[in-house]
């Protein structure tokens, strides 16, 4: 029987620890967005800690695409 193939990103989760990190964070600032949009109401200072976290919050799947690529490159390049 075969098994499923897992995701790439799925196995960099398990074995690379800066993506594992860089994974952790994100989904933190995105607890901390979901906080902040349970608020009837945001006044400045949230609106600008909103838009913090949101380019945080990207900067670090940036960096996992980043890593990702990578891996993917040099698996590439150790197949030809």
């Amino acid at each position: 029987m075969a098994t499923a193939q897992r995701a790439p990103r799925d196995i960099l989760f398990e074995t690379d620890a800066e993506y594992q990190r860089l994974a952790q964070q994100h989904q933190q600032y995105e607890a901390e967005l979901q906080q902040i949009s349970k608020s009837p109401y945001l006044n400045s200072e949230d609106l600008l800690e909103e838009i913090k976290l949101k380019k945080m919050k990207l900067h670090c799947k940036d960096e996992m695409e980043r890593i990702a690529a990578r891996i993917q490159r040099a698996r590439a390049n150790h197949s030809q």
